[in-house]
């Protein structure tokens, strides 16, 4: 099977000023998971290399260009699922750490659990011997400058939120097996301990041969309210047996993006409400 992947930096608006840098993250991003697959690499280390360059990439709401919470610090969310056996791995409100998706694949191939958090997942960095960070390292000026303004009396802390995403990837590999990988910072000034999508699966991903592996970027309270990711794989497997469902299904989610990939026909699936933001597919 002919491999493919799909990488994604954020559902919302790109302001001119980011465009430039946005768009190099993402092509960089997709051209080292698509290096992998093209050596006969997993679509598993594809996407997880795919997201760890956005992490390490300041344009994005990931890693070290994560947004702040109400107390000015750095709370961060991962998953990260393969296809082929339904196993996945995620971190959430996670510290002091550079490459949360890479801890979230420790979550899946060294415990027996789906999900850390806060503490514990801290625990487990430790045991792991993942390095510790300064969380200076994780939090970029314009982040700050955003966290600041949001404090404001007279600040909209909603339109503060319409430039932010979260960075993913899927991609099928030459074996035909899928596999997606979810990344965020989250919402800026949320509260301490929010978790969003990202970290839920079949929120903030899904993978799984029979049908494909979706990433999703957008409003995660409005994402889990319908287990988005599951919820696409639902329809995309309607499409294959010929009972196809509206598309308009998806209308009431506010600023909601997600991209898909589907197993069995290798094509990419892009829904959203607003700018389909840096998005690249090699194949």
């Amino acid at each position: 099977m002919k491999p493919v992947i799909v990488v994604h930096g954020g559902a919302g608006r790109i302001f001119k000023e980011q465009e430039k840098g946005c768009c190099s993250g993402v092509v960089r991003a997709a051209l080292q998971g698509y290096g992998i697959l093209k050596q006969g690499g997993t679509a598993l280390d594809a996407v997880e290399e795919a997201v760890r360059s956005m992490e390490d990439d300041p344009h994005f709401n990931a890693g070290c260009g994560s947004v702040l919470n109400e107390k000015g610090e750095v709370e961060m969310d991962a998953i990260i699922m393969d296809g082929k056996n339904l196993a996945s791995g995620a971190v959430s409100a996670v510290k002091h750490v550079a490459n949360p998706i890479k801890l979230a694949r420790l979550v899946m191939e060294k415990t027996k659990h789906m999900l850390l958090t806060d503490h514990g997942a801290h625990l487990f960095a430790q045991a792991m011997g993942v390095p510790e960070i300064p969380e200076e390292k994780l939090i970029t000026e314009r982040s700050r400058e955003r966290w600041k303004k949001n404090l404001e009396p007279d600040s909209n802390p909603e339109e503060f939120q319409k430039d932010l995403g979260t960075v993913g990837a899927v991609a099928i590999d030459s074996e035909g097996n899928v596999a997606c990988a979810t990344s965020t910072g989250g919402l800026s000034n949320k509260l301490i301990g929010r978790v969003g999508d990202t970290a839920c699966i079949g929120s903030g991903g899904y993978a799984d041969n029979y049908s494909g592996a979706t990433s999703t970027t957008g409003h995660g309270e409005s994402i889990m309210k319908v287990v988005l990711a599951r919820l696409i794989l639902y329809h995309m497997e309607q499409e294959a047996s010929g009972r196809v469902t509206p598309m308009s299904v998806f209308d009431e989610l506010w600023q909601c993006e997600v991209h898909a990939l589907s197993a069995t026909v290798s094509t990419g699936l892009g829904i959203h409400e607003c700018h389909q933001r840096w998005l690249l597919m090699l194949h």
